[in-house]
């Protein structure tokens, strides 16, 4: 039997695409305080053509946080027009600057210090969060290394058992996300951290380290109070 076709409404921007995206997530242009939780929207609306998703989109969407607002099609054009000033005035010369004095040495050393020392200095950070940090305040608890075998060994670090249950713990240099109250899962993670709690029952939750210490510190109450749901 012939494989069912999805058809396909993106728009293919071809090799623009990379710079677009570097752009706009670094920009954060298309976080949920901009656009919407766009996903779950989507999915209460149900659409059966993409006309009815984005007339529903227009007329139901707004911004997440405290000064949230309605989204119009102006908002996101003016979205739109920030991309391009981000881009041109910003990311091309960076990069201009930086293709302009890269040398094959900067590459060599990249690679090297990529491996060993940041691997190492990664290492350092997770043992203060975990052996300073969550195993202090959490006594009753061993936080012991994700398995590498298991599919989600890659997004989750460390898991601590609850009894018959388990919770997940990712650690984060804080400098992945300077503002890390709006940091966003990718689809891979999220799928991810989904198969974690239905395996094991507990949540994932994503610790930032900032000089091997928790950054965000609203992370220990939540994981207080999900260590409480699963006793």
């Amino acid at each position: 039997m012939a494989k069912n076709e999805i058809k396909r409404y993106s728009l293919n921007f071809g090799k623009k695409e990379k710079v677009l995206n570097y752009a706009c997530q670094t920009y954060q242009l298309s976080r949920p305080n901009k656009v919407g939780a766009v996903m779950a929207l989507i999915r209460e609306c149900q659409p059966q053509t993409i006309e009815e998703w984005e007339k529903w989109y227009f007329e139901n969407a707004q911004t997440d946080g405290k000064n949230s607002f309605k989204i119009t099609k102006e908002s996101l054009l003016e979205l739109g027009e920030r991309l391009y000033a981000k881009i041109t005035e910003v990311v091309i010369p960076e990069w201009q600057d930086a293709f302009n004095h890269l040398t094959k040495e900067d590459c060599i050393d990249y690679i090297y210090n990529l491996t060993i020392n940041r691997t190492f200095d990664g290492y350092l950070r997770e043992k203060s969060v975990v052996n300073d940090g969550l195993a202090k305040i959490f006594p009753e608890l061993t936080f012991d290394e994700s398995d590498p075998e298991l599919d989600h060994a890659g997004d989750i670090d460390y898991i601590a058992k609850v009894g018959k249950k388990a919770i997940g713990i990712q650690i984060k240099p804080v400098t992945a996300k300077a503002n890390f109250g709006s940091y966003s899962l990718t689809e891979r993670m999220k799928a991810s951290f989904a198969d974690f709690e239905e395996k094991f029952g507990g949540k994932v939750f994503i610790v930032f380290s900032l000089d091997g210490e928790i950054a965000n510190k609203e992370v220990i109450e939540d994981i207080r109070k999900e260590i409480e749901r699963l006793k």
